[in-house]
């Protein structure tokens, strides 16, 4: 399976079920849309942050439809001032490069940095759709076991309403 061993070691260790979809490299929500047709969950955006000063980190998690104001999401989140993080910062928290941000890569944040804001509209969702920290598969997993597996990472976390 793509992505780190250790991701799926944990992922088994937690009994977090998932259903496993290879597919050529999606590092983009548009090209990831032309894989996802028979994968029913609600897939995700994943976008990577850094505050003005760059000593905090934000990892923001919504529906892949929904377009995101920058400077709404400072007004709804109140951390100040954001900016997306470079792959340097991307590499140092998460382990992963540009087109492959998931929460799932929280595993390797075992210093809790990363804060992580989902949209509380996923509350909704019955499944998830993540890349595992690689964008050439993605994982299906069910609602309750994606946040037996947030809670185990032990990053801070909030659902917050991120549009109207």
């Amino acid at each position: 399976m793509n992505g780190p061993a250790e991701l799926y070691q944990l992922l088994d260790q937690l009994q977090v079920s998932f259903d496993y979809y290879e597919h050529p490299a999606a590092p983009t929500i548009e090209e990831a849309k032309k894989y996802w047709a028979d994968i029913e969950a609600t897939h995700c955006k994943n976008l990577f942050f850094r505050n003005h000063k760059g000593d905090r980190h934000y990892l923001v998690v919504l529906h892949y439809q929904y377009k995101l104001n920058i400077h709404d999401l400072e007004k709804r989140l109140k951390q100040g001032k954001l900016t997306f993080a470079s792959e340097q910062r991307m590499w140092k928290y998460l382990q992963v490069k540009p087109g492959s941000v998931s929460p799932l890569a929280l595993f390797a944040d075992t210093e809790k940095h990363v804060t992580v804001f989902f949209d509380e509209k996923l509350k909704e969702a019955s499944k998830l759709s993540f890349h595992p920290c690689i964008n050439t598969a993605s994982l299906v997993i069910p609602m309750p076991h994606f946040m037996r597996f947030i809670e185990f990472c032990g990053n801070t976390h909030y659902f917050v309403s991120m549009y109207d």
